[in-house]
């Protein structure tokens, strides 16, 4: 009697151990399964940030972007002598434009062209993918996703490709003394040698382009653009830090 007690009794544990060691599989399968979606939906989102930003290995952030010749390094530029940008402008014979904006739609091709009423464009329709901030040594993104970049309240500047070296090499001097919310590209067919756009939320709710653009470089051009900078940036209509 005893020893069929004793029998019973290692059957239990027996089955015990095995429910036991069930269990235990079950949720080491369970946890690996966790992990494993985890480990997908991060690397998704790292490849959706990826595309939608365009970075690549000439990417450094918010700085100079591109390994082309642009805008070269080696410039200086004198300190800011003139603040109230009516009067820089002026000066500097660069005009002031405001343009209400028709739109703030987003388009889901960054490849599609638009026609914008303003050259170079200061607000309107634009792609669903903001352009990053930066000077762009190498190609300009698209005119959508530089727009978008206007509506998040950045001040992008525009210059020809055929400026002197020494003007292009004063641009990169202005963009490394103040970087923020700031994109510095080329633009080969407008009627200006320098331009600065932003678009500004007032009036509500599509708010208005702003342009200042300079027919002929001159360094008195370089205090204008800081004017336009500073009283521009930062008050899109969609503003993000």
């Amino acid at each position: 009697m005893s020893h069929r007690r004793e029998q019973k009794e290692a059957l239990r544990r027996e089955r015990e151990r095995r429910e036991a060691e069930a269990r235990a599989a079950q949720q080491r399968k369970r946890l690996v399964g966790i992990v494993g979606a985890a480990l997908i939906a991060v690397a998704a989102i790292a490849i959706l940030v990826v595309v939608a930003t365009g970075s690549g290995g000439d990417d450094e952030g918010g700085g100079v972007k591109g390994s082309g010749d642009n805008f070269p390094s080696g410039g200086s530029i004198p300190e800011q002598k003139v603040f109230d940008l009516a009067r820089v402008a002026d000066a500097a014979g660069c005009e002031l434009k405001s343009n209400r904006a028709a739109s703030r739609d987003h388009i889901q091709d960054p490849d599609q062209k638009l026609k914008y009423p303003q050259d170079p464009p200061a607000s309107g329709k634009h792609y669903a993918v903001p352009a990053e901030d930066g000077l762009y040594n190498g190609a300009p993104p698209n005119d959508t996703a530089l727009v978008h970049a206007l509506e998040h309240g950045r001040v992008i500047v525009w210059a020809k490709p055929s400026l002197p070296r020494e003007a292009r090499q004063q641009l990169r001097a202005l963009f490394d003394e103040d970087s923020y919310q700031l994109v510095v590209v080329r633009r080969a067919n407008m009627s200006y040698d320098v331009a600065a756009t932003a678009w500004s939320a007032d009036p509500t709710p599509l708010g208005t382009g702003r342009t200042l653009g300079c027919p002929t470089w001159s360094e008195d051009a370089i205090d204008a653009l800081r004017a336009f900078r500073d009283e521009h940036r930062s008050n899109g209509p969609e503003p993000v830090p």
